[in-house]
């Protein structure tokens, strides 16, 4: 009888530490899916069939098929292995610079009024200009392409902060006051968790534009990387290394930006977001 009953618990255990996927969110994962389908057989039909010129439009296989080629040489691992390292650099180099700036400005007015200017021109401003300088004060190598990545993240990762941490329900504030709790211990267990959903689309919002700015910046400057490997095959006219760099920019996107919806979905597993 033990047994009977301990295996049914396990089984009741099991059942429901098994994920289940709700069938609102199969049904977009099904349309999404069924829409990229579509979208390949499309490129690979209309290439096949000659409605678009190949040099113009390579079909998906020879671009799939040039992508393993260049997996199997290694050249892709490495292309894909620098821009990554380099958009993360820069965008944990600005997460680490302006989350407590943001803090600082929602906390502090002289902070506020010493950087309110200087965020509010040059959140608007084209960032991409400013790389010149750069180079100039810097080098053509690594380290002027991460610092460009931190400049282009930096403002949208202040804005969030500032933005979370001042529009904030007061009366937690209030109660852990009335609880006897200190500033600094009401900063991190009553407004920093209060400010983390707008910092964490802060975030959301800063990693592809490190990662645009990272592909800008190797076209710009060469080198290795997928942005240097693509302005290189676009000056030998080969349009078929070009759309593998975009196969490649894509699949590296999705990747990284999903590996922050499922941090955000990890961090904010207490938040009224998690239970929609």
């Amino acid at each position: 009888m033990a047994t009977v009953q301990a295996t049914s618990r396990g089984s009741l255990k099991a059942k429901r530490a098994t994920p289940r996927i709700a069938p609102d969110r199969l049904v977009d994962i099904t349309v999404q899916a069924g829409v990229i389908v579509v979208l390949c057989l499309a490129w690979e039909f209309g290439a096949r069939v000659g409605a678009i010129n190949p040099f113009l439009l390579p079909s998906l296989s020879d671009v799939l098929a040039r992508i393993w080629a260049d997996a199997m040489s290694g050249t892709v691992f490495v292309d894909l292995g620098l821009t990554l390292y380099r958009t993360l650099a820069g965008f944990l180099i600005a997460a680490a610079l302006g989350i407590p700036i943001g803090v600082l400005m929602a906390r502090s007015a002289t902070v506020r009024w010493f950087f309110d200017p200087l965020i509010s021109v040059g959140f608007p401003m084209p960032k991409i200009a400013f790389l010149p300088i750069f180079i100039l004060w810097f080098d053509i190598y690594d380290t002027s392409k991460i610092i460009m990545v931190t400049f282009s993240c930096f403002f949208p990762i202040v804005a969030a902060t500032y933005a979370g941490t001042t529009g904030q329900d007061k009366w937690p504030i209030w109660s852990a006051r009335a609880l006897g709790a200190r500033e600094h211990e009401i900063l991190w267990e009553v407004r920093l968790p209060l400010a983390l959903p707008q910092i964490l689309t802060g975030l959301q919002v800063a990693l592809p534009v490190g990662m645009i700015t990272t592909i800008v910046t190797e076209m710009l400057m060469g080198g290795r990387g997928v942005g240097g490997s693509m302005i290189m095959a676009g000056r030998f006219a080969d349009s078929v290394g070009v759309f593998a760099g975009i196969v490649e920019i894509v699949f590296l996107g999705f990747a990284v930006v999903r590996s922050l919806e499922m941090l955000r979905a990890r961090l904010l597993v207490w938040h009224p977001e998690a239970r929609k």
